[in-house]
């Protein structure tokens, strides 16, 4: 399979400094690490906990930790999540990597944890707490992106859709920043309406439909994955002209825009890697074996492009999306290049 971009740019970051970058060493045998999560209700956050398995369970029968199992919340409640790392501290985890419900929600409980001896690392939602360790991906980025690939396309003048994520959470926060921000550049272009599609197909396509009947034209979507195929079934539905909808690297986005690429159809799709778990697992490994790490770590996002979509959607089975799991060695590398 070609390797999408955002791949072949880390392991040119893990080839630049792999001489320098150093694997930690510490005994973490007998140590347990545990992933909090707040929500399980789309393909991403299911592939995610899926990926932190694929790489946890072997690193548990190779004795690298002792135990690495995950939680999610019922009900994507904060109160929820507190008490589950509440239980995680009471429990033995020597550390525990969080996706979090909130930037801040869950800083008092947060630094209980650091109290105890916890290590903490946050990833995808990130948490504010300082004490905690932050895997950031430049969500504001990844808006700014999507209005200027739109401004592109539309020669700076259009009418936008924006379906945002799951309400209160920093990730939809950040990525809607990132969209406002840029639309200053564009007089040209406009939002004419906004729903949240809680990074799920049928909500988004719900809202969509919902909400069209109320829009004028639309020249394009801007999203924040798990709801681009959504938008296309809903404007289809209505009769209306399918726009320039960015999808977030879904299999079911991806078949559909190969599908309207036999007639000339093109777009971008891009999200942060369900992988990204693996990612913070390993950074969580290697602080507990003794590494030096900085408290923010910034991790690529990955983008699927037009002449990248046949060898993705190849390798990307049905109900899963274009990922990217990671080896102890390129998270190193990766952390080592950021120092």
């Amino acid at each position: 399979m070609k390797m999408t971009r955002a791949a072949v740019a880390l392991c040119m970051v893990a080839a630049s400094v792999g001489a320098s970058a150093q694997v930690a060493t510490g005994d973490t045998s007998s140590m347990k690490i545990a992933l909090s999560n707040n929500y399980a209700g789309n393909s991403w956050r299911q592939q995610m906990l899926k990926s932190w398995s694929n790489v946890a369970d072997p690193a548990v029968k190779e004795k690298i930790v002792a135990a690495a199992p995950t939680f999610t919340t019922a009900e994507s409640q904060a109160t929820e999540q507190v008490q589950q790392i509440q239980n995680l501290i009471l429990q033995g985890y020597k550390a525990i990597a969080v996706d979090a419900v909130s930037p801040t929600a869950l800083n008092g409980v947060i630094k209980q944890a650091c109290s105890a001896g916890v290590t903490v690392v946050s990833f995808d939602g990130i948490a504010t707490e300082p004490c905690a360790y932050r895997i950031a991906v430049d969500f504001q980025g990844m808006g700014r992106m999507q209005v200027d690939y739109l401004a592109r396309r539309l020669n700076g003048k259009g009418n936008l859709l924006e379906i945002r994520g799951l309400a209160g959470v920093s990730v939809d926060d950040e990525i809607h920043q990132g969209i406002v921000d840029e639309l200053k550049k564009y007089p040209g272009l406009k939002i004419v309406g906004s729903v949240h599609g809680d990074w799920t197909q049928t909500v988004a396509q719900k809202q969509v439909a919902g909400i069209l009947p109320t829009l004028p034209k639309i020249d394009g979507v801007v999203t924040q994955g798990g709801d681009g195929f959504g938008a296309a079934q809903a404007i289809k539905a209505a009769g209306r002209p399918t726009p320039i909808i960015i999808l977030g690297n879904r299999q079911e986005e991806l078949a559909w825009w190969a599908d309207q690429k036999k007639s000339g159809y093109e777009t971008m799709s891009v999200t942060i890697p369900p992988g990204a778990s693996t990612f913070a697992f390993w950074v969580t490994q290697q602080i507990l074996a003794g590494k030096k790490v900085p408290h923010d770590i910034r991790m690529p996002v990955l983008e699927v492009k037009p002449d990248e979509l046949a060898a993705v959607l190849v390798k990307t089975p049905a109900g899963a999306l274009a990922n990217k799991e990671y080896t102890r060695d390129e998270v190193v590398a990766v952390v080592d290049g950021h120092k």
